[in-house]
């Protein structure tokens, strides 16, 4: 593991924390929160009024799984995406705020908001 990892850790959580004072959750227009690991890449929606995770995936999760051959590439990342927005639609969420959790918006974490836009999230 390199030395650097906690300097890179606390930038991260500066980042998120500056990110996070504009943005909230509602009910009606919930967070669309993405964590980016190593291997995989997690989703959830937030209402922050109420302080519940409504839904989440992952490049773990069932449906997730039998679409993709790796879940380190981009293309499991929008796979992800759209499963997310589908599943917001289903429960009735038609739009949400996109939060990166302090990772910059390219890549994978880019792939997962257009792959929820491409659902037919509004983000």
């Amino acid at each position: 593991m390199p030395m650097f990892t906690d300097q890179r850790r606390q930038a991260r959580k500066l980042r998120q924390s500056r990110v996070r004072k504009s943005l909230r959750g509602t009910s009606a227009r919930p967070r669309l929160s993405v964590f980016r690991s190593e291997k995989h890449i997690y989703v959830q929606v937030i209402s922050d009024e109420t302080g519940q995770t409504l839904l989440t995936t992952s490049t773990l999760a069932p449906e997730v799984r039998g679409r993709v051959t790796k879940t380190t590439d981009v293309a499991a990342a929008k796979i992800v995406g759209e499963v997310v927005g589908k599943s917001c639609l289903d429960k009735g969420i038609t739009a949400a705020v996109f939060d990166r959790n302090g990772f910059l918006y390219h890549g994978r974490v880019r792939a997962v908001a257009e792959g929820a836009r491409e659902a037919g999230l509004k983000i």
